[in-house]
């Protein structure tokens, strides 16, 4: 597709065929496979149905398509033997083009497990993919993929490694509060919300037993910030206070964690109907401890990366029921689907979610090149 700004990212991938068996130009499948995916394919079946139904369509652009429309078998094969790795590399450099400036922004970094990736046969676990969102761009900023969910604690920093964070804030929830994870942060010359729990030796009870205290004095003599917010609707009504404060040169644990200015108490009371809930979380943070709403939204904005990310691979692209897993299908495949989603949440022009955009863009190939950008 000459033109296309998304089609050039991908050329410096090799093709992981021998010779002999490249009946289909590597570049044609790469392309089919990402307008399939983003029009509703959710198998390489349907990939290749997608492909054969609008085959006279993708004639009309420079595509070498000269043996028709590869075979599904041969879009999982190709897929499978893929270098990952270098895949997602591509992704992330076409990222990096879309996204505007990272400065301010609030980059939210969580894991989530393809369910039906694990091969009972081969004794081969579902993967892990840990992703990095961007909430200003609305865009996943990359990915790597772990064995199991605690080895998101290793994979972290390396998947900060492969981003540019400089100038935002990075947030995680308690499994990556770990050192390492800080210092890196703070290396990348980025700021940090990260959830606390009970893995850290004393931290969380410091903490926990200072708001209490500063509670039960109503905060005087501490230098602190306060701020609340409150959402009502449909018959329910969640109230969240915040404070934060800089002041923990009490703290033991303050200079073993670099960057570390403040910490912060989130308290989140949930009403509906004569129900009452409340929950109360801890945080530590390198922002101002004067700054008690900046640390809010930064907290509130992690919650992007469940609804704008994960919510829509499992409903949009039904991603927990996909099989595909033999080889490097699934890493891929999940590439695939965070290039196909990333594309669609671009596109502003259709008012509608992310399940009709694909339908639409499957039924209307004009609105799919607004979707493709070319």
């Amino acid at each position: 597709m000459k033109g296309s700004s998304i089609t050039e990212f991908f050329m410096p991938l090799e093709d992981p065929r021998v010779a002999r068996t490249q009946r289909h130009a590597f570049q044609s499948i790469i392309v089919i496979a990402i307008c399939a995916i983003v029009c509703g394919a959710d198998s390489w079946v349907a990939v290749e149905e997608y492909g054969k139904a609008k085959l006279e369509w993708f004639k009309t652009f420079f595509l070498d398509l000269e043996n028709d429309i590869a075979s599904h078998d041969t879009f999982g094969r190709v897929f499978a033997a893929l270098d990952p790795d270098k895949f997602c590399e591509c992704f992330m450099k076409w990222i990096e083009y879309l996204a505007k400036t990272v400065l301010g922004d609030i980059i939210s970094i969580d894991g989530k497990t393809l369910r039906k990736s694990f091969d009972k046969a081969s004794s081969k676990a579902a993967i892990h993919m840990v992703s990095a969102w961007s909430s200003a761009n609305q865009l996943v900023l990359g990915q790597i993929k772990t064995e199991d969910k605690s080895n998101e604690i290793t994979a972290i920093p390396k998947l900060l490694e492969l981003i540019v964070v400089k100038g935002a804030i990075v947030t995680i929830d308690a499994m990556g509060c770990q050192k390492k994870i800080v210092e890196k942060i703070i290396d990348k010359e980025a700021d940090y919300v990260i959830g606390l729990k009970g893995n850290q030796g004393n931290l969380l009870e410091e903490v926990e037993d200072y708001f209490k205290y500063a509670d039960s004095n109503n905060y005087a003599g501490i230098t602190h910030d306060y701020y609340e917010e409150i959402d009502a609707g449909h018959g329910r009504i969640e109230t969240r206070r915040v404070w934060s404060t800089g002041d923990i040169d009490w703290s033991e644990e303050k200079n073993k964690w670099k960057g570390l200015d403040s910490i912060v108490k989130v308290e989140s009371t949930r009403e509906i109907g004569d129900d009452k809930s409340v929950e109360t979380r801890f945080y530590i943070s390198s922002l101002d401890g004067t700054d008690a709403k900046k640390a809010h939204t930064a907290i509130r904005s992690h919650w992007g990366i469940e609804n704008n990310l994960h919510w829509q691979l499992d409903v949009s692209f039904s991603e927990d029921q996909c099989r595909v897993r033999e080889g490097y299908a699934a890493e891929n495949f999940s590439t695939l689907r965070k290039i196909a989603l990333s594309l669609l949440q671009k596109e502003k022009t259709a008012k509608c979610g992310i399940n009709n955009k694909r339908l639409k863009a499957g039924w209307d190939e004009r609105y799919l090149l607004k979707v493709l950008q070319i």
